[in-house]
C-alpha cells in the first residue's frame, strides 16, 4: 500500500513540472496616453541620439556610431512615441552636422526644424543567471536589467525641460521536478523587453512636457495673394481651426543664469485655417485669413507668432 501511495505522489509531482516565462517591471508603468481624450496639435520631435554608455557588448572592434543596443533603444522609443498619436517624429540622420551648424547660426537649435529634441542613453545593462535547487525540484532564471536616461530639449530655447531615468527588468524562469520539466536556452529577446519597460516609464512624461506649452508656429508669407503659416494636416491642423496671433514679447536676461527670457506677447488678432497643403511634415503649410484690430506688417513677419488657443480663455483684442 505504501508503494502505491509513493508512486501516486511521484506521478503528481512529475505532471506538475512546467516552464514559466514572465516579464517583471521594477517600477510601475504609467497610463498609456493613447487612450487619453482631447485633441492635440502634434509637436515635431527629433530624436537626436541614443547612446550605449555601458560596457556591455563593447569589444575591440566596437563602433560607437553603429551600436546595436543604442539603435535598439532608439527604435523602441520611436515606436512608443508614434503610438501615442501626439507627436510627429522627424528623421534626423544628419543630426551631428545640424548641431555643429547650430553653434554658428543665429537661429541656434532652430535649424533642426523640430519643436523638441530627445537625447537618450542606456546607463545600466546587465544579464545574470540564477538558480535554486530543492530535494525534488529546481528552478533556473535568466534575468536582464536595464536603465535608460532621457533628456528633453526645447529647441526654441536650448534648455533641458525634462530629465529622468527609467528602469526595467525581464525574466525567463524554467522549473523542473524530478528531472522533468522545461528548459530554456539563451533568450536574446529579454534585452528588448527590459529596455522597452525602462523606456515605457518615461514616455508619458515626455509627451506631457511636449504638450505643456501651447503649440506655436509662424507666418511664412503675408500679402494680398496669400497668407501662409507653417504646419499642416500631419500635425492635426484642420480647415476651420482658429489660432491667436501675437506680437513677440520683450526679451530680458536673467542675471543669475544669464539665460534670455521672452516675456509673453500681446494678442492682436486671430487666423482661421482655410486650406492645408504640403507633401511632408517639413514642407507643410496652411492658408489662413487674418482678423484683428491692427494690420500685420508684411516686412516684419518675424515679429509675430501664431499660437494654439487655450479653450478656457476668452479672446479679446
Amino acid at each position: 500500500m505504501k508503494k502505491i501511495i509513493l508512486l501516486m505522489t511521484l506521478f503528481s509531482l512529475c505532471t506538475s513540472a512546467n516552464a514559466q516565462r514572465k516579464v517583471e517591471i521594477v517600477e510601475p508603468v504609467r497610463q498609456n496616453l493613447a487612450d487619453a481624450g482631447g485633441r492635440v496639435i502634434k509637436r515635431k520631435v527629433a530624436i537626436g541620439r541614443f547612446s550605449n554608455e555601458t560596457q556591455y557588448a563593447k569589444g575591440i572592434f566596437y563602433d560607437k556610431e553603429n551600436d546595436p543596443m543604442g539603435k535598439q533603444a532608439l527604435d523602441i522609443l520611436s515606436a512608443k512615441l508614434a503610438a501615442s498619436g501626439k507627436v510627429l517624429l522627424l528623421e534626423r540622420g544628419d543630426l551631428a552636422s545640424l548641431l555643429e551648424e547650430a553653434k554658428n547660426s543665429e537661429n541656434g537649435l532652430a535649424t533642426i526644424g523640430a519643436d523638441y529634441m530627445i537625447i537618450g542613453s542606456i546607463t545600466e545593462f546587465g544579464r545574470k543567471n540564477v538558480g535554486k535547487s530543492g530535494v525534488f525540484s529546481s528552478t533556473k532564471s535568466q534575468i536582464v536589467e536595464a536603465a535608460v536616461a532621457i533628456r528633453l530639449v526645447d529647441v526654441s530655447t536650448g534648455l533641458i525641460i525634462y530629465s529622468d531615468e527609467g528602469k526595467g527588468m525581464a525574466e525567463l524562469t524554467t522549473r523542473t521536478t524530478m528531472g522533468v520539466g522545461g528548459k530554456a536556452d539563451y533568450d536574446a529577446t529579454l534585452s528588448d523587453k527590459a529596455i522597452s519597460e525602462a523606456i515605457g516609464q518615461l514616455v508619458e512624461n515626455i509627451i506631457n512636457k511636449c504638450t505643456d506649452k501651447p503649440w506655436r508656429t509662424f507666418f511664412l508669407s503675408y500679402d494680398n495673394d496669400a497668407q501662409l503659416i507653417a504646419g499642416g494636416a500631419s500635425q492635426g491642423i484642420k480647415v476651420g481651426d482658429v489660432f491667436s496671433v501675437k506680437t513677440k514679447g520683450k526679451k530680458v536676461r536673467n542675471p543669475q543664469t544669464g539665460v534670455m527670457i521672452e516675456l509673453p506677447g500681446k494678442q492682436i488678432g486671430t487666423v482661421t485655417v482655410a486650406q492645408t497643403s504640403g507633401d511632408t511634415p517639413e514642407t507643410e503649410y496652411s492658408f489662413v485669413s487674418f482678423t484683428g484690430a491692427s494690420n500685420i506688417d508684411a516686412n516684419k513677419l518675424t515679429d509675430y507668432y501664431i499660437e494654439e488657443i487655450n479653450p478656457t480663455l476668452t479672446l479679446s483684442f
